[in-house]
Formats: C-alpha cells, structure tokens, sequence
C-alpha cells in the first residue's frame, strides 16, 4: 500500500518521511520530483514474540510511503504546474496523509504567512475538491458530445457516477453522501480522482502539544520529538521516554497506525525459531487469503490453518503450553483471520 505525504512547504513533509523510512531528502529538490521509501511499523505485539520464541531473525509489518511535491498556494506563480506534480504522485497512492503544520517558530516561515491549522486544512481539502472537479467536469464536457450519437451503459455510468460526485464537491458533502450506485463508483474509479481516496490528518505540533486530540482522522506528531525518538531502539528506553512525555506511543506509530485504520488494514503472526513475522491482511480476509500472503503455494494448496489468539500465546508463555491448554484452534478456508491471529498454515501443492 502506497501512502502519499502532502501539504505545504515547510509542513514537516521531509522531516517526517526521513525519521519514516531513514531516507535523507537532499535540500535541492527538482520540481516535482518525488521520492519513495519503506517504514517498518512498530509493533509490540511482535517484540513479545520475540522474547518468547527468541528468533534468529524478527520481521516487522512495513509501510509505502510517498515523498509528493508540495502543494502550491492560491498566491503561487506556479500554481497550475505544482497542482499537477502533487496530483501526479498522489493520484498513484492508496492513501493521502496530509501533514499540517501546527507549531510556532519564527526561524520557519510560512507559505501564507501565518500559522492555522484549521485554515491551511481547509484550504488543502479546497485544493482537493477543485482538482477534481476540473478533471470530472472536462470529461462530462466529452461525454456530452459524444452522446449526441448515442451513449453505451458505460458511458451511461460514468455520466451519472461523476455528476453525483461532482454535486457533493460542489456541496462540500463528502462522497460518501453522493448516493452513489455500485456499479456508479466504480466506473469513477478509473479516473483516478484524489477524493475517492481515504485520508488521514497529521499535525505537525511543539513538544508541548503531542498530546492534543484533532478528533477523526487526525492526531498530533512532533517532528522535534521524533528526532529523538527515532534515536532508541531499545523498545524500553523508548517506553520509559515516551511515559516521561505522557504518551503511549510515539507520533510516527499513531500515523501508521491511523494509515493501517483508514486502509482497513490488519496483522497476523507466523512464530518459529528461525523468525517472527507480522503479516499485513484486509480485515476480513479468508484463511487461504492470509496464507497467500506468506506464500503462492499456500494459498494454491490450502489444507487448514492452526490458529492461536496473540493473548492466548502470551498468557501460557510458549506455543508449546498454549496448545497444550488447548487454545490451539484448528480452521478451514472459510475461517476470517482476526487482528492478532498467530497462524500456521497446512498445504500440499
């Protein structure tokens, strides 16, 4: 899954996708250009695995992350041009993030002056609307006069789909009060539109401020904070800081686990001697599905799959005595993974 990273100039974009993935962003960045990187997701889950089966090898869930240019401001030159390079790269993504920035510092400036969340928020989801609109209104165009010699039910569809959008945007409804039919929506899909994509809010604030609450789909990350953070790896030190802040867990992890929310998104485990692994699923996907995700043999030749609930492990200590309690549950092709789910998966190919 792809996770774009938009917002203005001086938003903390960079900042935040070098302690995301370790990924340095050179100062002199082309127009345009876009940068890509991977995050490992933080999981304790996976670290309490990791003590009881002492692997040789601990592999965490990871996140796709995009670097998109910045988006441009009403009073920008370039306005037109930045539009296209932001919606470019974000058009590509599964998932927008928008970083916002929500901290005072006279050393940083501001592409519109002054310092408002609530404003430059806004006025991003204003840049998101307008962008769509112009391309959803240039196709309506075509399609009208392409209909004067008859339309298709596909074209039919496309018609109705984009106007219902095109009304909520004008409306400043969300999509989701479109009223739009099935076969409606996904006949827009394929115009790629950036509002038919889920997102997330993320604040960038001071020290101060990590733990304010900005409500759905938005929470508070210090860059400064992270900086820190980013520097202890031993997952104890990072819990004693983090309690010392008054935080359970850091802001990266809040967005990746707001990344995981908004995609619907889940983990599972594979235990053994050799490695402990989180796996990334949907949320209410099958069996066969989940052991797709481990290997194409798996899912081609799915048996059954032997399932321990993660609290069930971690109350008896070990895969051994977790069975012998019998919490070891053993499921067919219909069973639907839960979060959590420790999984091993019989086959014959």
């Amino acid at each position: 899954m792809r996770i774009g990273l938009l917002g203005y100039q001086q938003a903390g974009k960079r900042t935040l996708f070098t302690f995301l993935t370790g990924r340095t962003v050179p100062d002199a960045r082309k127009p345009g250009e876009v940068l890509e990187g991977v995050a490992r997701i933080r999981d304790p889950r996976v670290d309490a695995l990791a003590k009881i089966c002492v692997p040789e090898r601990t592999v965490y869930a990871e996140n796709h992350f995009v670097l998109c240019p910045d988006v441009g401001t009403a009073a920008d030159a370039a306005a037109g041009q930045q539009r296209r390079d932001w919606l470019e790269a974000a058009r590509r993504c599964d998932l927008l993030c928008f970083v916002v920035r929500a901290f005072q510092s006279d050393e940083v400036f501001h592409p519109i002056g002054t310092v408002d969340a609530a404003r430059d928020r806004s006025a991003l989801e204003a840049e998101l609307a307008l962008a769509d609109m112009m391309l959803i209104e240039q196709r309506l165009e075509r399609l009208a006069r392409e209909a004067k010699g008859g339309r298709t039910t596909a074209q039919a569809l496309e018609q109705a789909g984009l106007g219902k959008i095109l009304a909520a945007l004008g409306e400043e409804k969300p999509i989701s009060e479109a009223g739009l039919e099935p076969d409606e929506l996904e006949a827009a899909r394929k115009f790629q539109l950036v509002c038919l994509l889920p997102r997330i809010w993320a604040y960038n604030v001071s020290e101060a401020d990590v733990a304010r609450d900005f409500g759905a789909g938005g929470f508070a990350v210090s860059a400064r904070l992270e900086r820190e953070i980013a520097e202890l790896e031993d997952p104890a030190e990072r819990a004693e800081y983090l309690a010392a802040m008054g935080l359970d867990v850091s802001g990266l992890d809040r967005m990746n686990a707001a990344a995981y929310s908004a995609l619907g998104l889940m983990s599972f485990y594979t235990i053994g001697p050799d490695e402990v692994r989180a796996w990334t699923i949907r949320r209410g996907s099958h069996a066969p599905t989940a052991g797709g995700k481990v290997h194409s043999d798996i899912e081609r030749g799915f048996i059954r799959v032997e399932v321990i609930k993660y609290d069930d492990l971690i109350l008896a200590g070990s895969e051994k005595a977790a069975k012998e309690r019998g919490k070891m549950q053993v499921r067919g092709r219909d069973y639907v993974i839960e979060d959590g789910d420790i999984c091993h998966f019989l086959f014959n190919v």
